[in-house]
């Protein structure tokens, strides 16, 4: 038998895939048997991603591309299409935080939060979904945030905290639109996860971020991307319109 978490035969597109989260979903999507393209703004970051990759005996597609960028985004789209001939699965993946209380955010730093984390999400989100559509089929995850359903602390992320929170009713919104497609539309919410953009070192952090946790500690990348394996797979073929949390208990109490 097939196993249903197997994504052989499959394409994918990682957003944001050249670092963080979104370097462990793409080694989790192609160690499950997928092709993968990574797209990132950095050309060489892409490239030492991907070399990894062949070195693990992966062939990834590298797309270098800024997504808030509307012409990038339907050139990212083209170029997998390009290599691949289909797009099955796109993780949009790509996203920014800033830390700062509600009374100092300034409108360049909440407006680059949601140009990333909710406009370009959608944008992509579209120009895939229309090829998705043609085709019959699709699965997309949205990565959000627990942040989106709670308030962090110490640190104040007012504009995070928003964005995801939209990356989460959005998901909803469009997996009740496009089931009649044949579309999927999940998201992942991680809680406190060891990356470049979490501090979760910081020692003034501990009392909340790690203590706070009923597992008492923080996750690393490489096991937060199976519950990207599985949204993508056939083993979810009945879940659309979820928001699957993996914060090690984090919201439950």
């Amino acid at each position: 038998m097939t196993s249903p978490f197997s994504l052989h035969g499959r394409t994918a597109i990682v957003t944001g895939g050249n670092q963080g989260l979104g370097k462990a979903f793409a080694f989790g999507l192609a160690e499950a048997g997928a092709r993968v393209a990574i797209v990132g703004r950095s050309a060489d970051r892409n490239e030492r991603v991907a070399a990894e990759a062949a070195a693990a005996g992966h062939e990834f597609v590298t797309i270098t591309a800024d997504i808030t960028d509307d012409a990038q985004v339907t050139r990212m789209t083209e170029e997998a299409l390009a290599a691949f001939g289909t797009i099955d699965v796109l993780v949009n993946n790509a996203g920014t935080c800033v830390h700062n209380e509600a009374f100092a955010v300034t409108d360049d730093e909440w407006d680059a939060v949601f140009t990333l984390n909710v406009r370009a999400l959608w944008k992509a989100t579209i120009a895939v979904g229309a090829h998705m559509r043609e085709a019959g089929s699709g699965s997309i995850v949205n990565i959000g945030s627990m942040s989106g359903i709670i308030v962090n602390r110490p640190q104040w992320q007012p504009a995070y905290n928003a964005s995801k929170a939209a990356v989460h009713h959005l998901t909803k919104s469009l997996a009740v639109e496009w089931a009649q497609y044949g579309i999927r539309v999940n998201a992942l919410a991680p809680g406190y996860v060891k990356t470049e953009m979490a501090p979760v070192d910081r020692e003034d952090f501990k009392r909340y971020w790690i203590d706070d946790a009923p597992q008492q500690r923080f996750a690393l990348p490489e096991e937060i991307a199976p519950s990207v394996v599985f949204l993508a797979s056939d083993a979810a073929s009945f879940i659309t319109g979820s928001v699957l949390v993996a914060d090690g208990g984090y919201t439950a109490v």
